[in-house]
Protein backbone atom coordinates (compact mmCIF):
# COMPACT_ATOMS: atom_id res chain seq x y z
CA UNK A 1 0.00 0.00 0.00
CA UNK A 2 1.28 3.11 -0.50
CA UNK A 3 2.09 6.06 1.94
CA UNK A 4 0.76 9.68 2.23
CA UNK A 5 1.94 12.16 4.08
CA UNK A 6 -0.22 14.57 5.31
CA UNK A 7 1.79 18.13 5.59
CA UNK A 8 0.13 21.14 7.04
CA UNK A 9 1.56 24.34 6.20
CA UNK A 10 3.39 25.92 8.20
CA UNK A 11 3.15 29.27 10.40
CA UNK A 12 1.70 32.30 9.12
CA UNK A 13 1.01 35.49 9.78
CA UNK A 14 -2.59 34.99 10.43
CA UNK A 15 -1.73 32.32 12.99
CA UNK A 16 0.18 34.86 14.92
CA UNK A 17 -2.40 37.51 14.50
CA UNK A 18 -5.58 35.42 14.94
CA UNK A 19 -7.02 35.46 12.44
CA UNK A 20 -9.56 33.25 10.01
CA UNK A 21 -7.31 33.65 7.13
CA UNK A 22 -9.15 30.56 5.39
CA UNK A 23 -9.01 31.38 1.50
CA UNK A 24 -7.61 34.82 1.36
CA UNK A 25 -5.27 35.70 -1.12
CA UNK A 26 -1.78 37.11 0.10
CA UNK A 27 -1.63 34.57 3.34
CA UNK A 28 2.17 33.57 3.26
CA UNK A 29 5.00 32.09 5.75
CA UNK A 30 6.58 34.26 8.54
CA UNK A 31 9.70 33.57 9.88
CA UNK A 32 8.74 30.85 11.81
CA UNK A 33 6.82 29.52 9.58
CA UNK A 34 9.71 29.15 6.92
CA UNK A 35 11.87 27.74 9.23
CA UNK A 36 9.25 25.02 10.18
CA UNK A 37 8.50 24.23 6.88
CA UNK A 38 12.32 23.85 5.70
CA UNK A 39 12.76 21.67 8.84
CA UNK A 40 9.95 19.76 7.62
CA UNK A 41 11.64 19.37 4.30
CA UNK A 42 15.09 18.44 5.71
CA UNK A 43 12.92 15.22 7.84
CA UNK A 44 11.58 14.49 4.10
CA UNK A 45 14.99 14.57 2.53
CA UNK A 46 16.00 11.03 2.66
CA UNK A 47 12.59 9.89 1.65
CA UNK A 48 11.69 9.62 -2.09
CA UNK A 49 8.46 11.20 -2.73
CA UNK A 50 6.62 10.45 -5.74
CA UNK A 51 3.95 13.19 -5.96
CA UNK A 52 3.67 16.08 -4.07
CA UNK A 53 0.16 17.13 -3.87
CA UNK A 54 -0.97 21.01 -2.80
CA UNK A 55 -3.32 23.45 -1.72
CA UNK A 56 -3.43 26.29 -4.08
CA UNK A 57 -3.55 28.82 -1.55
CA UNK A 58 -0.13 30.72 -1.55
CA UNK A 59 1.17 29.09 2.51
CA UNK A 60 0.99 25.68 1.36
CA UNK A 61 2.81 25.81 -1.81
CA UNK A 62 5.02 27.55 -0.20
CA UNK A 63 5.57 24.56 2.07
CA UNK A 64 5.60 22.43 -0.85
CA UNK A 65 8.15 24.09 -2.12
CA UNK A 66 10.46 23.61 0.88
CA UNK A 67 9.51 19.54 0.79
CA UNK A 68 10.76 19.89 -3.18
CA UNK A 69 13.83 21.73 -2.33
CA UNK A 70 15.15 18.92 -0.38
CA UNK A 71 14.25 16.44 -2.57
CA UNK A 72 17.00 14.58 -4.91
CA UNK A 73 14.72 13.31 -7.25
CA UNK A 74 12.12 15.60 -9.43
CA UNK A 75 8.49 14.43 -7.74
CA UNK A 76 5.28 14.70 -9.99
CA UNK A 77 4.05 18.25 -8.46
CA UNK A 78 -0.30 18.71 -8.52
CA UNK A 79 -1.97 21.50 -7.28
CA UNK A 80 -5.67 20.73 -6.15
CA UNK A 81 -8.41 22.51 -5.58
CA UNK A 82 -10.17 19.77 -2.80
CA UNK A 83 -7.38 20.32 -0.46
CA UNK A 84 -7.79 23.86 -0.32
CA UNK A 85 -8.86 25.66 2.77
CA UNK A 86 -12.53 25.61 4.40
CA UNK A 87 -14.53 27.54 2.57
CA UNK A 88 -15.09 29.77 6.03
CA UNK A 89 -17.86 32.30 4.34
CA UNK A 90 -18.65 35.70 6.05
CA UNK A 91 -16.24 33.99 8.82
CA UNK A 92 -12.85 34.73 7.02
CA UNK A 93 -10.98 37.41 7.54
CA UNK A 94 -12.35 37.92 11.23
CA UNK A 95 -10.77 37.83 14.35
CA UNK A 96 -10.90 34.37 16.20
CA UNK A 97 -11.44 36.16 19.87
CA UNK A 98 -14.33 38.15 17.82
CA UNK A 99 -16.08 34.33 16.31
CA UNK A 100 -15.93 32.78 19.81
CA UNK A 101 -18.47 34.92 20.61
CA UNK A 102 -20.78 33.75 18.24
CA UNK A 103 -23.80 31.19 18.41
CA UNK A 104 -22.37 28.47 15.65
CA UNK A 105 -19.09 28.66 17.65
CA UNK A 106 -20.13 25.79 20.19
CA UNK A 107 -21.64 23.94 16.94
CA UNK A 108 -17.75 24.04 15.20
CA UNK A 109 -16.47 23.12 18.67
CA UNK A 110 -18.76 19.73 19.57
CA UNK A 111 -20.95 19.35 16.26
CA UNK A 112 -18.66 20.16 13.11
CA UNK A 113 -20.99 17.91 10.90
CA UNK A 114 -24.08 19.48 11.06
CA UNK A 115 -22.01 23.43 10.89
CA UNK A 116 -22.50 25.15 7.06
CA UNK A 117 -20.28 28.59 7.75
CA UNK A 118 -22.49 31.74 6.85
CA UNK A 119 -22.06 31.75 2.40
CA UNK A 120 -19.80 29.66 3.10
CA UNK A 121 -18.86 25.48 3.02
CA UNK A 122 -20.76 22.79 5.32
CA UNK A 123 -17.76 21.15 7.00
CA UNK A 124 -19.04 18.03 6.02
CA UNK A 125 -18.72 18.79 2.76
CA UNK A 126 -14.94 19.94 2.99
CA UNK A 127 -14.03 16.41 4.45
CA UNK A 128 -15.63 14.69 1.45
CA UNK A 129 -13.65 16.60 -0.59
CA UNK A 130 -10.44 16.25 0.93
CA UNK A 131 -11.25 12.66 1.79
CA UNK A 132 -11.89 11.70 -1.99
CA UNK A 133 -8.55 14.00 -3.19
CA UNK A 134 -6.45 11.98 -0.91
CA UNK A 135 -7.50 9.03 -2.04
CA UNK A 136 -7.83 9.26 -5.85
CA UNK A 137 -4.25 10.28 -5.40
CA UNK A 138 -3.23 7.65 -3.60
CA UNK A 139 -4.79 5.32 -5.85
CA UNK A 140 -3.29 6.89 -8.66
CA UNK A 141 0.33 7.12 -7.17
CA UNK A 142 0.20 3.55 -5.69
CA UNK A 143 -0.87 2.29 -9.70
CA UNK A 144 2.18 4.34 -11.29
CA UNK A 145 4.61 3.84 -8.65
CA UNK A 146 3.64 0.76 -6.83
CA UNK A 147 3.07 0.00 -3.08
CA UNK A 148 6.14 0.81 -1.13
CA UNK A 149 5.71 4.92 -2.98
CA UNK A 150 5.17 7.52 -0.76
CA UNK A 151 3.85 11.10 -1.41
CA UNK A 152 3.07 14.12 0.32
CA UNK A 153 -0.23 16.45 0.64
CA UNK A 154 0.01 19.42 1.68
CA UNK A 155 -3.17 20.88 3.07
CA UNK A 156 -4.43 23.19 6.03
CA UNK A 157 -5.34 22.00 9.85
CA UNK A 158 -9.00 21.76 9.55
CA UNK A 159 -8.82 20.01 6.53
CA UNK A 160 -5.97 17.38 7.49
CA UNK A 161 -7.96 16.62 11.03
CA UNK A 162 -10.80 15.64 8.46
CA UNK A 163 -8.69 13.58 6.74
CA UNK A 164 -7.45 11.81 9.61
CA UNK A 165 -10.42 11.57 11.35
CA UNK A 166 -11.95 9.66 8.35
CA UNK A 167 -8.70 7.38 8.81
CA UNK A 168 -9.09 6.81 12.19
CA UNK A 169 -13.03 5.54 11.81
CA UNK A 170 -14.17 8.91 13.73
CA UNK A 171 -16.86 10.78 13.31
CA UNK A 172 -16.18 14.18 12.06
CA UNK A 173 -18.22 15.64 15.55
CA UNK A 174 -14.85 14.15 16.83
CA UNK A 175 -12.37 15.64 14.84
CA UNK A 176 -11.65 18.62 17.24
CA UNK A 177 -10.06 16.28 19.51
CA UNK A 178 -6.84 15.89 16.94
CA UNK A 179 -4.20 18.48 16.87
CA UNK A 180 -2.32 19.33 13.72
CA UNK A 181 0.40 21.90 14.14
CA UNK A 182 2.46 24.14 11.83
CA UNK A 183 4.27 22.02 9.36
CA UNK A 184 3.81 18.83 11.21
CA UNK A 185 3.54 15.12 9.01
CA UNK A 186 1.47 12.97 9.82
CA UNK A 187 1.28 9.29 8.09
CA UNK A 188 -1.54 7.42 6.76
CA UNK A 189 -1.75 4.37 4.58
CA UNK A 190 -5.16 3.01 2.70
CA UNK A 191 -4.39 -0.60 2.41
CA UNK A 192 -7.50 -2.76 0.71
CA UNK A 193 -8.62 -4.36 3.74
CA UNK A 194 -8.28 -1.32 6.20
CA UNK A 195 -6.76 1.77 7.06
CA UNK A 196 -3.78 2.86 9.12
CA UNK A 197 -2.69 5.48 10.55
CA UNK A 198 1.32 5.42 11.68
CA UNK A 199 1.34 8.62 13.40
CA UNK A 200 0.12 12.24 13.86
CA UNK A 201 1.10 15.92 13.84
CA UNK A 202 4.97 15.03 14.28
CA UNK A 203 7.10 18.13 14.00
CA UNK A 204 10.35 15.96 14.81
CA UNK A 205 12.56 13.19 14.20
CA UNK A 206 13.48 10.52 11.77
CA UNK A 207 11.19 10.01 9.27
CA UNK A 208 13.85 7.58 6.77
CA UNK A 209 12.43 4.67 7.88
CA UNK A 210 9.66 5.74 5.72
CA UNK A 211 12.04 4.84 2.28
CA UNK A 212 11.91 0.88 3.34
CA UNK A 213 9.40 -0.94 1.74
CA UNK A 214 5.67 -0.59 3.17
CA UNK A 215 4.51 -3.43 5.48
CA UNK A 216 2.12 -6.38 4.54
CA UNK A 217 -1.62 -5.58 4.97
CA UNK A 218 -2.35 -7.27 7.73
CA UNK A 219 -1.89 -5.42 11.60
CA UNK A 220 1.06 -7.49 13.57
CA UNK A 221 -0.78 -9.04 16.66
CA UNK A 222 0.81 -7.83 19.74
CA UNK A 223 2.04 -4.61 17.95
CA UNK A 224 4.86 -5.65 16.26
CA UNK A 225 8.68 -4.50 16.20
CA UNK A 226 7.98 -0.91 14.67
CA UNK A 227 9.60 0.52 11.29
CA UNK A 228 13.01 -0.33 10.39
CA UNK A 229 15.06 1.97 8.61
CA UNK A 230 16.89 1.32 4.89
CA UNK A 231 19.22 -1.01 5.45
CA UNK A 232 18.71 -2.82 9.20
CA UNK A 233 18.96 -6.27 9.50
CA UNK A 234 15.24 -5.96 11.06
CA UNK A 235 13.66 -5.18 7.82
CA UNK A 236 9.95 -4.68 7.97
CA UNK A 237 8.18 -4.03 10.85
CA UNK A 238 7.06 -7.93 11.92
CA UNK A 239 4.84 -9.24 14.60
Amino acid sequence: MATVLLVRHGRTTANVDGVLAGRTAGVLLDATGTTQAERTGERLAPVPLARVVTSPLERCRQTADALLARQGGTPEVVVDEDLTECGYGTWQGRLLKDLAQEPLWSAVQSQPSAVVFPDGEAMAAMQARAVAAVRRHDAAVEAAHGPAAVWAAVSHGDVIKAVLADALGMHLDLFQRIAVGPASVSVVRYGTGRREVVSTNTDGGDLSWLAAPAPVADAPVGGGAGPAAPGDDGGAPRS
